[in-house]
């Protein structure tokens, strides 16, 4: 999935789009997404000017975007204007390396259950192989009234 496709089903638009393209996805299963990291990002302005670093709540939400992806995909569905997609829950988040400029993050994210609106997935996000960070995340779909 090429970024076209991307914008067509995420609301985010830069500096808050966090997903490049879609590498794999398993229907219902596991998706496998990049981020491509660069010093043009605005945050690394302010985080951290002499040692630019990745914020972690910045990788969870490039996580919670691609499982958001997966999400839709499952249900074979796309946004609407009258639909929110939010954050519910982050469990057991751990934070194993920075992210810095330059890095290619490869986001993984496997969904593990979905009921009545509500996504349980199990992410992680890895660079050059060693792990970033990973997360338990739930996400739930809710009409706008």
């Amino acid at each position: 999935m090429d970024i076209h496709k991307i914008l067509k089903q995420l609301p985010h638009r830069y500096p808050f789009l966090l997903v490049d393209r879609v590498l794999d996805i398993d229907k219902g299963k596991t998706i496998k997404a990049l981020k491509n990291v660069t010093i043009n990002e605005p945050f690394f302005q302010g985080h951290f000017p002499h040692r630019p670093v990745m914020p972690g709540v910045l990788m969870l939400e490039a996580l919670a975007q691609a499982a958001a992806l997966l999400a839709f995909d499952a249900m074979d569905s796309s946004p609407s204007d009258d639909m929110v997609y939010y954050f519910g829950g982050i469990d057991g988040a751990r934070f194993k390396r920075p992210v810095e400029p330059g890095d290619q993050l490869i986001l993984e994210v496997e969904l593990l259950r979905m009921k009545a609106g509500i996504f349980k997935f199990q992410a992680r996000a890895l660079v050059d192989g060693d792990l970033a960070v990973e997360a338990e995340l739930t996400c739930a779909m809710r009409k706008i009234v």
